[in-house]
């Protein structure tokens, strides 16, 4: 199995942007699918976005617009993207590939 590292995470106001990492390990990462979740305390984890090894992408409705999922095979990594964010979008991000790997999480809060 890949492992996976998230970075980016952060705090930022409404309306703000911010890019989130995940970086996989071993030549194997491009062979999977990988998709980002998040987590809202008392909530279950939501898929936010994913993207297959032939770049084909697919977002949740309430991200529609707003966010943009890409991968660079070179780097091993897969980039979200957040723009216009909100309150809501606050929550941990995680990145999943789907050899069955997560990684460990990176908090996002949205707050003026």
């Amino acid at each position: 199995q890949a492992q996976l590292a998230e970075s980016g995470g952060g705090l930022v106001q409404p309306g703000g942007s911010l890019r989130l990492d995940c970086a996989g390990s071993g030549t194997i990462f491009s062979l999977y699918a990988t998709a980002w979740y998040r987590q809202v305390p008392g909530q279950e984890r939501e898929m936010v976005a994913s993207i297959t090894s032939a770049g084909v992408t697919n977002y949740a409705d309430f991200v529609k617009g707003r966010f943009i999922i890409a991968r660079d095979y070179a780097k091993n990594t897969v980039y979200l993207s957040l723009n216009k964010l909100m309150p809501e979008d606050t929550g941990v991000y995680y990145c999943r590939s789907s050899s069955g790997s997560w990684g460990q999480g990176t908090q996002v809060t949205v707050s003026s």
